[in-house]
């Protein structure tokens, strides 16, 4: 299905401007069209007032927005994306409205347009916005819309969605003047047939939000039905990021094909990925001289005369029995596609023999295009030769106590798992590391490995299970970075243990006196602590515990 995908998205003569999302391992997917994204702003002064954060509602808008031009940059740079106030002192724009002003054209994201927002970060930057653009102003949502929409026009290239994302914290613009709010829902009734859907991304005001005052009329949903319109306004930049990134998700179908359920029956069903591993965008070769991008292309030369080749003159053979056979170009073609690019459905199986080891890629999921019924999910199955039978190493069964105890060491460690709580290291860092390039910065910003486990949350849950659960399982005084040693018999003397503990410690007594003197015991790791303690046979749980029992020991001794 590989080679039928690439004949189903991949036209002659498609147009440069359309955009490149997706990849498979079959190549490039090209979509019909580029998304826009229109971040329509209030800039009228209750955004500008603080609910007793540091963070205004003007700072948590231009936070999310820039952090949306980051990513788009990241994952699909052919996106067009504008920034445009309402509510403004100056004006500035395309047409005759007044209060508006339009930071940015429909454009691609870049380095310089995040540069542009972070102008206008913190107090300094709210202080030269009210400088240059200013706030305030008898301002007219119609007429934003209005804009938004000519913005959208303006654009030369073929656009698959269009969409505006509206910022606020006043639920009734409008109040005293019905002419302007009756404009303003025509408006959004003449965006709405022309295909442009309008969302609304609230934040909170101290008298709360409330939708129905104006905006229920407003606003126009996708056709993502299950996340409509959300009524509880953001108060925090996590709530804010959280609804704008399910918004800007499309649903979008890697390819439409016929599934034949039979010689005469067949439906059309789209085929989308659910889950796809993050990976780093390819490498992109740059001249040397003026740092742009080089592009490749390939002509084809006479091979007597030198002379120049058009595509015409050029075809294609084939030797068979000792003849040669010329092709024109739409024969190889002819002979590449056997058939038309479909799905056959084959047969049923229980789904009890499929086996876990069967996995090779991540699923997809087909879903009918005639009507709306639920779908199901298209599992790639292995080939003979990636199934081979290995010896399994020898276990040794643990006795039920020690399971038992493994089993309260489990329960004790249980969270919601979530996959997207989890974010690549090493993608984050190589994405931390070109922004930091663009912008000019002098190091990256940090990033949190999410992956590493949280030691004092573990010991503060487990507490004295995992001394338990070692001494069920691994003899006395073992060393997990020495050599495994023998358990003791009942014969031995305390001070033969007290020796061969003291013995064990990965840590220098020296050491650990070095760090007394110097009181930055506290710097060493909860476990380093406990096997010292251990040790010298000291008392504690908790890390401070353990630091005090430590300096206790070693001013006596």
């Amino acid at each position: 299905m590989n080679e039928w995908g690439e004949y189903f998205v991949k036209e002659e003569d498609e147009d440069d401007e359309e955009q490149e999302e997706g990849e498979r391992d079959a190549g490039v997917f090209r979509f019909a069209g580029r998304d826009s994204l229109i971040f329509l702003i209030d800039a009228s002064k209750p955004m500008f007032e603080s609910t007793g954060d540091e963070l205004t509602p003007f700072d948590l808008t231009l936070q999310c927005i820039r952090s949306v031009y980051a990513s788009k940059i990241i994952s699909s740079d052919h996106d067009l994306l504008s920034v445009v106030f309402f509510g403004t002192r100056e004006s500035n724009n395309c047409d005759p409205f007044k209060h508006l002003c339009v930071l940015h054209d429909l454009d691609t994201p870049g380095a310089k347009r995040i540069l542009d927002l972070d102008k206008y970060k913190e107090e300094k930057g709210r202080a030269l916005f009210r400088d240059t653009i200013g706030c305030g102003g008898d301002f007219s949502l119609g007429e934003a819309l209005w804009l938004c929409s000519n913005l959208f026009s303006n654009v030369k290239v073929k656009m698959s969605h269009k969409r505006i994302m509206l910022f606020t914290n006043e639920d009734n613009p409008h109040a005293n003047d019905q002419a302007k709010a009756k404009q303003a829902r025509a408006k959004a009734e003449d965006l709405r047939e022309m295909g442009i859907f309008l969302d609304l991304m609230h934040l909170e005001k101290p008298e709360g939000f409330d939708i129905s005052l104006f905006y229920r009329d407003i606003v126009n949903t996708a056709e993502d039905q299950d996340l409509g319109v959300q009524f509880k306004a953001s108060e925090k930049l996590d709530d804010l990021l959280k609804k704008v990134r399910a918004k800007e998700a499309k649903k979008r179908a890697l390819a439409r094909l016929t599934l034949k359920l039979g010689p005469d029956v067949g439906l059309t069903v789209g085929i989308y990925n659910l889950v796809q591993k993050a990976v780093k965008p390819p490498t992109v070769k740059l001249y040397r001289e003026s740092n742009e991008p080089v592009k490749t292309k390939t002509r084809i030369f006479h091979s007597n005369t030198g002379s120049l080749l058009l595509p015409s003159d050029t075809k294609r053979s084939q030797t068979y029995g000792n003849r040669q056979i010329v092709l024109e170009k739409d024969e190889t073609e002819q002979l590449k596609r056997f058939d038309e690019p479909s799905l056959v459905l084959i047969g049923f199986k229980p789904i009890t023999f499929l086996k876990k080891h069967h996995f090779t890629r991540p699923a997809q999921f087909i879903y009918p295009e005639e009507s709306l019924i639920n779908g199901f999910n298209l599992v790639f199955l292995p080939f003979a030769d990636d199934i081979r039978k290995i010896d399994p190493p020898e276990k040794i069964t643990a006795n039920e106590e020690q399971v038992d105890k493994m089993k309260e060491i489990v329960h004790k460690l249980r969270f919601n798992f979530r996959s997207d709580s989890f974010e690549n290291p090493v993608l984050q860092q190589h994405f931390r590391n070109l922004e930091a390039l663009a912008l000019d910065m002098l190091e990256p910003e940090p990033i949190e490995d999410l992956t590493l486990p949280k030691v004092e949350m573990i010991d503060r849950r487990l507490g004295t299970l995992v001394e338990e659960f070692k001494e069920l399982v691994y003899p006395p005084g073992y060393n997990p970075e020495g050599k495994a040693v023998k358990r003791k018999q009942a014969g031995d003397s305390d001070s033969r243990a007290e020796k061969k503990a003291k013995a064990d410690i990965s840590i220098s007594e020296d050491d650990l006196r070095s760090y007394v003197e110097k009181g930055t015991l506290g710097k060493l790791t909860v476990p380093v602590l406990k096997e010292a303690c251990r040790g010298y046979k000291l008392k504690g749980s908790k890390k401070q515990e353990l630091v005090d029992s430590l300096v206790e020991y070693f001013k006596k001794n």
